[in-house]
């Protein structure tokens, strides 16, 4: 296997596994975001420092994404490649910003074992609320940035097929008006209008990593050479 197609192959698997792991990790953290009182009560400590562990994961592979597609998208855009990691640098940064204001809610917990005080629940929503924000901003805001740079550059290098592109372009402002939406109030964010506005970029991702992983890089529009052999010359 070439290195452009082992590029090709850890960028689709790198890209599976921030989808899992978004997932996995908002549904563990349900105690702690769903429950006021989680922070005065039993709690569900493995479960909810089990989601941290995820987004750990979730950080680390949005990260792993961009400097691993950035060599390549460099030959076809290099400002709207450095974008495209200057923005998952960012992603992964506000939600590792997110992480930290849940798993603080665990710490508060545990310190304060046995005290009933009106004043930990106030903490406990201030830090929920944290996490909630930087839950709109890092995966809807900025996700629908460095998805909409991405799929141009895809769009017009044709390194994978042109329909799989058009979903990231349709499907990162999609995100961010649905965003804007929450922001202003007209909807939850976990909500079935979010979750339909968010649908695109969902396929976007996926349907990029099975074909990166299934097929590598594509051709270059009306040329004959695969891209790996372009770039190896160039």
């Amino acid at each position: 296997m070439n290195s452009m197609r082992t590029t090709a192959v850890v960028a689709g698997v790198l890209f599976l596994i921030t989808e899992v792991a978004a997932v996995a990790a908002l549904l563990l953290y349900q105690p702690v975001l769903s429950d006021a009182n989680y922070v005065v009560g039993a709690g569900s400590d493995g479960r909810v420092l089990l989601g941290g562990l995820l987004e750990l994961v979730l950080v680390a592979a949005v990260i792993g994404t961009a400097t691993a597609l950035y060599p390549v998208l460099e030959r076809h855009g290099k400002s709207l490649a450095l974008g495209y990691l200057c923005a998952r640098l960012l992603e992964g940064a506000v939600i590792a910003v997110g992480t930290v204001s849940v798993l603080s809610v665990v710490t508060l917990r545990r310190d304060s074992a046995g005290i009933d005080d009106p004043a930990l629940i106030t903490v406990s929503k201030a830090l929920v609320a944290v996490h909630d924000w930087t839950f709109l901003l890092g995966p809807n805001f900025i996700l629908g940035a460095n998805s909409l740079l991405l799929a141009t550059l895809m769009y017009r290098s044709r390194l994978v097929p042109r329909p799989i592109a058009v979903l990231g372009l349709i499907g990162g402002p999609l995100i961010c008006l649905s965003a804007t939406a929450v922001l202003f109030g007209l909807y939850d964010q976990l909500s079935a209008w979010g979750s339909v506005a968010a649908l695109p970029v969902f396929a976007w991702e996926v349907s990029l990593a099975v074909y990166l992983i299934g097929k590598g890089f594509g051709r270059s529009a009306g040329d004959t050479q695969p891209v790996a052999r372009q770039l190896a010359t160039a």
